[in-house]
């Protein structure tokens, strides 16, 4: 695409149209090469743009990636929904959380940059428009877990959401590591095996957290 040509686009739908190629090359990045090594100047060159033009789209690469974090919310509040509808009990309930979560490797990708970097760079209405997304998100997925599960109320089934977001963040980096640290775990296995694996390790915290509500209730 053009440069000149991009900045021609004046009706409202050529402009959606461009915020949504943009997007769209900014996802493909990171699920190229991690959230973390895609520059704005990376993603204005991946849809032929100076960066300065799209500035009048996205105000920062992080407010890209923000708006991607939360279109990555909605999915897994879909996934999340499918699965605890037919859910019984508590086992299932986990599996249907940590499941659909690990399903979703930009989602995990970027929970573990939202805090630390993505919120950091923001204007306040695409902060705002982000935060209401993820309540939304986890107050729907909170209260489907609770109508699944026979020991936890809402508001517990919201914790237990807020918790396997936690998990999925903190254990992604650690499973999909730099190259550096790939090396190292090829030549010294016995540090690898200290590396925890991702869906197993997610499913016994999260068991363990929601089998404790009931008893700090």
């Amino acid at each position: 695409m053009a440069d000149s040509a991009f900045m021609r686009a004046r009706r409202p739908e050529h402009k959606q149209q461009r915020r949504e190629a943009i997007l769209a090359a900014a996802r493909e990045l990171a699920l190229r090469s991690g959230v973390r090594n895609v520059s704005l100047g990376g993603v204005a060159a991946a849809v032929g743009l100076a960066k300065s033009n799209v500035g009048r789209y996205f105000g920062t690469r992080e407010e890209i990636y923000l708006e991607l974090a939360a279109e990555e919310w909605r999915r897994w509040d879909a996934a999340a929904a499918e699965r605890l509808s037919t859910a019984e009990g508590a086992d299932d309930v986990v599996a249907a959380l940590v499941d659909t979560v690990a399903e979703l490797p930009l989602l995990c990708d970027l929970l573990g940059h939202t805090s630390t970097s993505l919120e950091h760079n923001v204007s306040l209405p695409a902060a705002r428009a982000f935060k209401q997304t993820v309540s939304g998100v986890v107050t729907r997925i909170g209260e489907r877990v609770a109508k699944a599960h026979p020991e936890l109320t809402a508001s517990e089934g919201t914790d237990l959401v807020s918790v396997v977001v936690m998990l999925a963040g903190s254990l992604y980096p650690l499973v999909n590591p730099p190259e550096t640290m790939k090396r190292l775990y090829a030549e010294n296995p016995e540090i690898a095996a200290l590396c925890p694996p991702f869906v197993p390790t997610m499913r016994r915290a999260a068991t363990v957290f929601a089998a404790g509500l009931p008893r700090v209730r």
